[in-house]
């Protein structure tokens, strides 16, 4: 059996405090579960923690698409799970640094045919290229000297036809 990663057991984590805020589990089943899953080695390990557990709240992935156009998201909006962003040829600007981000991994799904795209992450978030494709221009990103601590981790996929994907921190 595989080895859990830091994100699975973030995830389960995230898992049990979500059922113990819905009440779906009291206060010495939460502290069980934590348990198990703190010290857990591998996935069959901990799926007794899981159990009888819902997968994730309803509306924790969503998808913005567009044909042509911009597609632009800023201020204080609500960041899903996962978040699919497809768009045919068009500007994609995603500003993340005054979001509502209740999740401690988020997904960025992009599928981008032509047009660049701007991702701005907050100050203390750790970002995760390595399931993204570019095709004809390179990402530009450059990543914090330290890392924060605290922060989200922002996990960007997908592909990148015609144009750039800039991923810059917050300045504050």
């Amino acid at each position: 059996m595989p080895l859990l990663n830091e994100d699975d057991r973030e995830t389960a984590l995230q898992r049990l405090r979500e059922a113990y805020a819905d009440e779906r589990i009291s206060h010495e089943e939460m502290d069980e579960r934590l348990d198990m899953v703190l010290t857990a080695k591998t996935h069959s390990e901990f799926a007794s923690a899981l159990a009888s557990l819902p997968e994730e709240r309803p509306g924790t992935t969503s998808t913005i698409a567009a044909a042509g156009g911009r597609i632009q998201r800023r201020g204080a909006w609500r960041v899903p799970r996962i978040l699919r962003v497809a768009s045919a040829f068009g500007r994609v600007r995603l500003d993340l640094s005054r979001a509502i981000i209740e999740h401690p991994v988020v997904d960025i799904e992009l599928q981008l045919g032509t047009g660049g795209a701007r991702i701005t992450v907050p100050r203390d978030a750790v970002v995760d290229v390595e399931g993204l494709h570019t095709g004809w221009k390179d990402l530009r990103y450059k990543p914090r000297r330290r890392s924060g601590l605290g922060g989200p981790k922002i996990r960007i996929s997908g592909t990148l036809g015609y144009g750039r994907l800039e991923i810059r921190h917050a300045r504050r």
